[in-house]
């Protein structure tokens, strides 16, 4: 028996239970690089959409990144405060907030990629290269085929206490 497993036995049959796992450990490692940064996952998704996609409203934003919007709230307010991103009144309909990264939230950004690499390297270390690129290439199918993201969108809208 290996005593390093982190799903040990036959759990580790059932890819589902691997993939919780695993996705636990790396996001609390991940979260703990960040926050030698000041910032958390949530943050570097906001930082990294903004940088991809341009200014968005800040519901936009939300609903591309699939964050409620409590929690996109009192994240803007982080990086606000911060002065790595800015929420504007949109010039259109002054009721809603475009969200604009700032030059120095481009220059964090820059910082989370160099340390979200490094972290790359040492969690994937026991793979060879080409098995970190077919497994980074299986997860992205996953990430963006249509059967996770639709499954995940109809729980959301069936969850209790969801108003639709």
């Amino acid at each position: 028996m290996n005593q390093t497993s982190l799903v040990p036995g036959s759990i580790a049959e059932h890819t589902g239970c691997l993939l919780i796992k695993l996705g636990q450990v790396v996001f609390r490692l991940v979260e703990a690089d960040l926050s030698r940064l000041g910032l958390r996952v949530r943050h570097y998704s906001i930082l990294q959409a903004l940088a991809d996609q341009g200014s968005m409203t800040q519901l936009a934003l939300g609903g591309y990144l699939r964050i409620d919007p409590a929690t996109m709230v009192s994240s803007l307010d982080d990086l606000e405060h911060r002065t790595l991103a800015t929420r504007v009144r949109d010039p259109q309909d002054r009721r809603r907030h475009v969200v604009e990264l700032t030059s120095a939230g481009r220059r964090m950004l820059a910082r989370v990629n160099g340390a979200l690499e490094d972290l790359d390297t040492r969690l994937l270390h026991d793979l060879a290269a080409d098995e970190r690129a077919a497994l980074h290439r299986s997860l992205r199918v996953l990430a963006e085929g249509p059967t996770l993201p639709a499954a995940l969108d109809a729980d959301r809208e069936t969850a209790p206490g969801r108003v639709t």
